[in-house]
C-alpha cells in the first residue's frame, strides 16, 4: 500500500533578538518550495509551511510529523534558519525567541530532530538544512568562536535500524562567528541552496539520467554542481542511507532511446544506386514525422549521416527533410510592451513542427525569467520589480536543435491614485500598440468581435433594456394615477440608470472604463426580483449587456481589471454606506418577520437586496482602475433608489411596521449616489 507524501517546511527570517540578523530569504524560500513540492505535476507533497515561530511550536510540529507516520509515509523536512553551535559543539536551530546566550531552553535541538526521526515508523525520511551557522557563547563575550558546526556530526547515521533517511545540507562545515553578540551582517544573504532546489525540481534539470524522474542521489548531485557554481565558497554535503533509490519529485525531461531502422531501408540508404538512396530518404522523412519518437529519433540520425556524407544531391534531399524537424517556435521576438509595476505578466512560446520538434527543454537568461513548461510549449512570466526596460532570452533545445527567442519589454510605476491634471486643449493621446502582444494565460485562444464592437453590442442592448423597462411598466400601469399609486415609479431611476449606461458604453471615451463599471453596477441591481414576471425580460437584457462589456474589457490589453486595498476617504465612505444600506435592510426584514410569518418572502427579497448591496460597495471601493469602481458604484446606487423604493411600497400599513430600516437604507443610498457623484468629478472618464 502507497503511503503518503507529507512535507513540512520551516523558515525563520525575524528574530526578537537583535544579536541574529535578519535573513531575507526564508519566507521567499519556503513559498517557492512550498508550491513546488505540493505541485501534482511534480512531487504532490502535503505541504505545512511553519514560518517565524518560536522554538516550542516549531519543535511540536516536528514531532507530530513524524510521530503521526506510517511505515510507507515519505517525509521531508526542510530548515531554513540561523543554525547555532553552543560552547559544549551541540547544534540548535534558531527561532524567533531564541537568545544565543540561553539555547538550550530558546531553540530547537539538532538532537531532538534526530530522536524524533529515530522514533518515526517512517522509511523515508529525508532532511534538508539550508542554515547560516555559528558558534554561540555568553553575552558580552568579545572573541571569535572556535571549531566548526559540523553539521552532519549532529545527525550521525547509527540507530535507524535499517531505516532509509538521508540529510544534505547547504554547507557541512562553515564557521559564521559572533563577535560580542551579534552575528555578522554580511551572512545575512539570499539563499542559493534553496533557490537550486526549487529550480531543480521545477524545471526537471535535476533529473540527470532524464527518466523521468527525480532521484534524491540525482537531486543532490545537481544541488552540489549548482550551489559551487553561484558560490564556490559553499560546498552541499550530504549523508544518505536508503534501501534503494527514493524518488522525490517527476520530470518532462525524458531521454528517448532512438530506434533502429529496419534492415532493409538501413540498407537502402547505404546502396550504390543513388535513386535507391533517394527512395530511402523518402521513407527516412515519412518516420521522421512519426508521434512514435523513438522512430523518429533514429531516423533523424540516419538523415543526418547522409546529410553529411553522401553526394550533394543525396546530401541535398537527407538535410531538406530533416530541417522539417528542427525546433522552431512561432515567434522569436516575445515582446511584453509596457507592463504596470506589480502587474502579472505572461506569454507563451508555442512550439511548432511534428512531435520531435516539440520534445525540448526551456532554460531562461536571467531569474527573473520564469519558464513553465505546458503540453505545445512554455508560459514564460516576470518576477521583476525593478522599472525600466529589459531583455533576456529563453533557449530552447530539442533533439532536433536549438533556438532563442528574444524576451523585451518595459516595467513601468504603478499611476498614483491621484489623477494628473486635465489639459482641455490637448487630447489624450491614446497608447502606442506594440509591435508584437505577447499571449497572456487567459487570452492565449482568445477569438471572435473586437473590444470596440463588444462595447456598441452592450451599449445598444442596455438602451433597449431601459426603454422597454418603462414601456412595459407604463402598459402594466395603464394609467399615470395607477403608475405612482402601484410603484411604477420606482422602475424610473433604474431606467435612467440604465439608458446613462448604454450611453457610456457608445461613446468613445467612457466605453472603456466608465461605461462598463457603471452597466456592471446596475446589472448588479436588476438581477433583484421586481415583483413582475414581464421585467424579467430587460433585467435579463441587462445581464447579458454588461457580460459583454466585461468581455470587451478583457480584451482590452492596455489596462487589467483588479482587486486593491481602499487607498482614499471614497474607498472607505462606499464601504461604511454600503453596510448601513445593509443594515437597514436587514432590520426592516426582522420587523416584516415579527409582523406576520406571511411576510417571510418579502423579507428574503429585503436579505437579498441587503448582501448584494453590501458586495457591491465592497466590489466598487476595492476595484481598479478607479474609474471602474467609482462607475460601478454609480450603476449599484442609481438604481438601488428604485429598488429600496419599490421595498416601501410593499411594505404593509401596520403601526408593527415602522419602515425605520427602510428609512435608514434609503438615507445611505442616497449619500452613495452623492459621494459617487463627487468621486465620479474628481476621476475623468477617461482615466
Amino acid at each position: 500500500m502507497t503511503g503518503e507524501r507529507r512535507a513540512l517546511i520551516i523558515a525563520n527570517g525575524e528574530y526578537d533578538n537583535p544579536g541574529l540578523s535578519a535573513l531575507r530569504s526564508p519566507a521567499a524560500d519556503a513559498e517557492a518550495l512550498a508550491e513546488v513540492l505540493a505541485d501534482r505535476n511534480i512531487s504532490e507533497f502535503a505541504v505545512q509551511v511553519v514560518r517565524d515561530e518560536t522554538a516550542h511550536v516549531i519543535a511540536s510540529r516536528v514531532e507530530d510529523l513524524f510521530a503521526d507516520s506510517a511505515p510507507d509515509d515519505v517525509l521531508l523536512v526542510h530548515f531554513s534558519c540561523h543554525g547555532l553551535k553552543s560552547e559544549s559543539g551541540e547544534l540548535f536551530f534558531a527561532a524567533r525567541n531564541t537568545r544565543p546566550e540561553r539555547l538550550a531552553s530558546s531553540a530547537v535541538p539538532a538532537d531532538f530532530v534526530q530522536r524524533c526521526m529515530r522514533m518515526s515508523r517512517s522509511r523515508s525520511i529525508v532532511l534538508l538544512l539550508d542554515c547560516c551557522y555559528g558558534g554561540a557563547f555568553s553575552q558580552g563575550v568579545a572573541v571569535r568562536a572556535t571549531g566548526e558546526a559540523n553539521v552532519l556530526d549532529a545527525f550521525p547515521g547509527g540507530g535507524f535500524g535499517g531505516r532509509g533517511r538521508a540529510v544534505i545540507t547547504a554547507s557541512n562545515s562553515i564557521e559564521y562567528a559572533f563577535e560580542g553578540d551579534h552575528l555578522a551582517d554580511d551572512h545575512a544573504r539570499p539563499s542559493v541552496f534553496t533557490s537550486a532546489l526549487v529550480d531543480g525540481l521545477r524545471t526537471g534539470d535535476a533529473d540527470r539520467d532524464e527518466d523521468g524522474w527525480i532521484a534524491l542521489s540525482e537531486l543532490y548531485d545537481y544541488l552540489f554542481d549548482s550551489v559551487r557554481e553561484r558560490n564556490p565558497n559553499q560546498t552541499p554535503s550530504r549523508d544518505i542511507e536508503m534501501q534503494g533509490e527514493l524518488y522525490l519529485a517527476r520530470s518532462r525531461r525524458r531521454r528517448i532511446k532512438p530506434s533502429p531502422v529496419p534492415a532493409d531501408l538501413r540498407a537502402a540508404s547505404e546502396d550504390p544506386n543513388m535513386f535507391t538512396r533517394l527512395g530511402a530518404v523518402t521513407e527516412l522523412r515519412r518516420r521522421l514525422l512519426s508521434e512514435n519518437l523513438s522512430v523518429a529519433i533514429g531516423a533523424y540520425e540516419v538523415l543526418t549521416s547522409m546529410a553529411q556524407t553522401d553526394i550533394q544531391h543525396i546530401a541535398d534531399a537527407a538535410d531538406l527533410a530533416r530541417r522539417e524537424a528542427r525546433v522552431r517556435a512561432g515567434t522569436e521576438v516575445l515582446r511584453f510592451g509596457e507592463i504596470v509595476q506589480g502587474t502579472p505578466a505572461v506569454a507563451r512560446i508555442r512550439l511548432d513542427g511534428p512531435p520531435i520538434a516539440r520534445i525540448c527543454r526551456f532554460a531562461s537568461s536571467h531569474p527573473w525569467l520564469l519558464v513553465t513548461e505546458v503540453a505545445d510549449g512554455a508560459e514564460i512570466s516576470l518576477d521583476r520589480a525593478e522599472t525600466g526596460a529589459f531583455d533576456g532570452r529563453i533557449t530552447v533545445t530539442g533533439p532536433t536543435g536549438e533556438l532563442v527567442v528574444m524576451v523585451e519589454g518595459r516595467v513601468v510605476p504603478e499611476p498614483t491614485p491621484e489623477p494628473e491634471p486635465v489639459v482641455i486643449s490637448s487630447p489624450r493621446p491614446e497608447p502606442p500598440a506594440p509591435v508584437q502582444e505577447p499571449v497572456r494565460r487567459e487570452e492565449a485562444t482568445a477569438t471572435g468581435p473586437g473590444p470596440d464592437r463588444l462595447a456598441t453590442g452592450a451599449g445598444v442592448l442596455a438602451i433597449a433594456a431601459g426603454v422597454l423597462m418603462l414601456v412595459l411598466v407604463l402598459s402594466l400601469s395603464r394609467t399615470l394615477e395607477n403608475f405612482f399609486e402601484k410603484g411604477g415609479w420606482t422602475v424610473l431611476p433604474l431606467t435612467a440608470v440604465a439608458l446613462s449606461a448604454g450611453v457610456a458604453m457608445l461613446a468613445p471615451r467612457s466605453r472603456r472604463l466608465a461605461g462598463p463599471g457603471a452597466l456592471c453596477g446596475v446589472a448588479m441591481v436588476s438581477m433583484i426580483p421586481m415583483g413582475s414576471v414581464v421585467l424579467t425580460i430587460p433585467d435579463l437584457m441587462l445581464i447579458v449587456a454588461a457580460v459583454l462589456a466585461l468581455v470587451s474589457v478583457r480584451r482590452d490589453r492596455s489596462f487589467r481589471l483588479r482587486l486593491g486595498k481602499p487607498r482614499d476617504v471614497f474607498a472607505v465612505v462606499s464601504v461604511l454606506l454600503g453596510v448601513t444600506v445593509t443594515t437597514g435592510l436587514s432590520v426592516e426584514a426582522g420587523e416584516l418577520l415579527d409582523y406576520s410569518s406571511s411576510r417571510a418572502d418579502e423579507a428574503a427579497i429585503y436579505l437579498v437586496v441587503a448582501v448584494l448591496f453590501l458586495i457591491g460597495s465592497v466590489l466598487g471601493a476595492l476595484v481598479r482602475p478607479p474609474v471602474f469602481g467609482v462607475a460601478f458604484l454609480a450603476g449599484l446606487s442609481g438604481g438601488g433608489i428604485g429598488v429600496v423604493g419599490l421595498l416601501y411600497s410593499a411594505l404593509p400599513s401596520s403601526s408593527s411596521v415602522t419602515g425605520t430600516g427602510w428609512e435608514i437604507a434609503l438615507g445611505a443610498v442616497l449619500a452613495l449616489v452623492v459621494v459617487t457623484g463627487f468621486a465620479a468629478w474628481k476621476t475623468p472618464a477617461g482615466e
